[in-house]
């Protein structure tokens, strides 16, 4: 029977599955990260993996597990899985597309305007203040969203989804930056595509949903930061390390920004410290962009279907690395 380990707690429906395919298991049930030497105790002997996006899977891991055939990433990205060491060990990754798209962009269009109509900061006012009601210079004012232009950086599912949120709620003018051009894209929502330098400039809201590589690491800091309106807002639900949160801080304290929306950190689980304090143009977030429950649960699922198909000597649908396969 084959044994597979499941790094953290998920929902009971999907280990049903495994037990259903004839596959045992052990798991962490609870939410605790564990160690390099836990998870490498606990995987040694299995033949599958399923983990979480902060589970590092490195060489390291899959040197002291060479039984595992499987490593089925609950997630979209995979930046915490080193998959040059598991093209070597011939181990296959999958992960869980398109499941999340939609719920992620809410999420993203959420923070949106949270920060842009500062609703944290409304919510913290009327809980804690002396709110004496309704007048025109009220402090909690912030700027529209309707009419605006939202700039998208990754015209990726996500970013196409943010896109046609903005463009057929509000009425926004979109431009993006991406990898390649999108022609159905500009043709459905007319969106126009222009060089980051470009976007940054003509933005008033810049959504990130680039994946996190050695290219986009840190590719929004200071200098990106000067050529932004003073009126604009960041979000990011992407990755963390794509934004230098250090500069981050430095454009908010100085003005060269008006706001921005975090999901996503760049040490996570670990915030700035500064982030925190500046209550009046951040809003923080605790990287739930997939986290509805519908979402959540079908994230598993798939992540549960691609390891009893790599585990049954089937090519999961989902594979990253179809190289190592047969």
């Amino acid at each position: 029977m084959p044994k597979v380990f499941i790094t953290r707690r998920i929902f009971p429906e999907a280990k049903d599955k495994l037990t259903e395919a004839g596959i045992d298991y052990e798991s962490n049930d609870t939410g605790e990260i564990l160690t390099k030497r836990q998870l490498i105790e606990n995987a040694r002997h299995k033949d599958g993996l399923l983990c979480l996006l902060n589970d590092e899977i490195d060489d390291g891991l899959l040197s002291s597990c060479p039984n595992l055939g499987i490593v089925a990433n609950i997630s979209v990205g995979y930046d915490n899985v080193n998959l040059s060491a598991a093209n070597q060990h011939g181990v296959m990754i999958t992960n869980t597309p398109g499941v999340l798209t939609e719920t992620t962009a809410d999420l993203s269009f959420g923070l949106l305007l949270a920060a842009a109509r500062r609703i944290p900061e409304a919510d913290s006012f009327v809980r804690t203040q002396d709110w004496t009601g309704w007048e025109l210079m009220q402090p909690q004012q912030g700027v529209d969203v309707h009419g605006k232009t939202l700039g998208i950086v990754g015209m990726g599912r996500i970013g196409s989804a943010v896109a046609r949120r903005g463009h057929h709620g509000f009425d926004m003018k979109i431009i993006y930056h991406s990898r390649s051009r999108k022609p159905k894209i500009e043709e459905e929502l007319g969106a126009q595509y222009v060089d980051l330098e470009e976007l940054l400039r003509g933005s008033d809201f810049v959504s990130l949903h680039v994946p996190l590589t050695d290219e986009t690491e840190g590719m929004i800091s200071r200098e990106e930061f000067r050529l932004m309106k003073k009126s604009a807002i960041l979000v990011n639900v992407a990755r963390g390390p794509i934004v230098d949160e250090d500069e981050l801080v430095w454009a908010l304290t100085e003005g060269e920004i008006c706001g921005a929306a975090l999901d996503v950190f760049e040490e996570e689980p670990e915030v700035h410290p500064d982030l925190k304090n500046l209550t009046e143009n951040v809003v923080l977030a605790p990287h739930i962009g997939s986290a509805s429950k519908e979402t959540r649960m079908r994230m598993a699922e798939m992540a549960v279907d691609n390891t009893i198909a790599g585990l049954k000597g089937e090519k999961p649908p989902n594979l990253i690395n179809p190289e190592v396969f047969g």
